[in-house]
């Protein structure tokens, strides 16, 4: 209000129809949209931006029969201001221990750099984004709601490699398996060498963060096949090994099929060796 120059009014506690021009064109916009979802015959958009487009394609016939009057309006307005209003809501946190700042409520994963330094988090609409000496680091998606999380296995995987003690209790351990290969990699190391699980297990995470994480989780799948579980087989270097030989891994079109003996069906159903008829 400061920054229009405006004067501002409160209504009276527990008064809501004091406001009720304010609710009433809320209720009636949702309105509008709901019934022009239910001419488009669906709610599913291909992208956020497409769904913008709607929205501002169903505003602008809202607002059609208004342009009269509000131009009759525009004449008495005083200038705005010189610059707009900043949209971002700004605030100044400490990354943690665990490579960890908390805006609005929730937690977000930065680099294990960042550890122990003060960043200043710029929230969006639909972004958060982390500024640090005057430059962005990281862009983050907004999460909605409270106590919510967003871990990336990269951020701290350099601090826990150096602390694999850390992974047993870590909060958001379930973040640290991106696909389902890499927890039954951590499930078969806690059987096979459950003295070694974190360290080796970490030390395959890290590999995946700097040589790719598709290309990791086909080699462990490859593993997996082939029952490398033994002691001391699955571990960094027999995945390093794999990703070596460039044709190690069959494509995932690669499927054989073995050819059919007849020759079983007529043991099945003959009891013999003989052609059935």
């Amino acid at each position: 209000m400061r920054h229009y120059k405006m004067t501002g009014q409160k209504i009276q506690t527990g008064r809501p129809n004091e406001n009720g021009v304010v609710e009433q064109r809320h209720h009636r916009l949702k309105r509008a949209v709901g019934q022009a979802l239910m001419l488009r015959d669906s709610r599913d958009f291909e992208s956020t931006d497409e769904y913008k487009e709607f929205l501002r394609l169903l505003l602008g016939q809202l607002n059609a029969g208004r342009r009269d009057r509000l131009r009759v309006e525009m004449q008495y307005l005083r200038p705005l201001p010189e610059r707009r209003l900043e949209s971002v809501k700004r605030e100044r946190v400490k990354v943690d221990s665990g490579s960890l700042i908390y805006v609005d409520r929730n937690a977000y994963s930065v680099h294990s750099r960042l550890i122990g330094e003060k960043v200043e988090a710029r929230i969006g609409a639909e972004t958060v984004e982390v500024w640090y000496a005057g430059k962005k680091v990281e862009e983050l998606p907004r999460l909605r709601g409270r106590s919510k999380h967003r871990v990336d296995y990269r951020h701290g995987i350099d601090w826990l490699v150096r602390k694999p003690g850390a992974f047993e209790n870590y909060r958001y351990r379930e973040e640290l398996f991106p696909t389902s290969r890499f927890r039954m990699t951590w499930d078969a190391l806690r059987e096979t060498a459950p003295l070694r699980a974190n360290k080796r297990y970490l030390e395959v995470l890290e590999l995946a963060a700097k040589e790719g994480e598709a290309r990791v989780d086909e080699a462990l799948g490859y593993l997996l096949e082939q029952g490398e579980l033994g002691e001391g087989k699955l571990n960094v270097e027999a995945v390093r090994a794999i990703l070596a030989e460039s044709g190690a891994i069959p494509p995932a079109t690669d499927i054989n099929v073995a050819d059919v003996s007849l020759e079983s069906f007529d043991e099945l159903l003959g009891g013999g060796s003989g052609v059935l008829q």
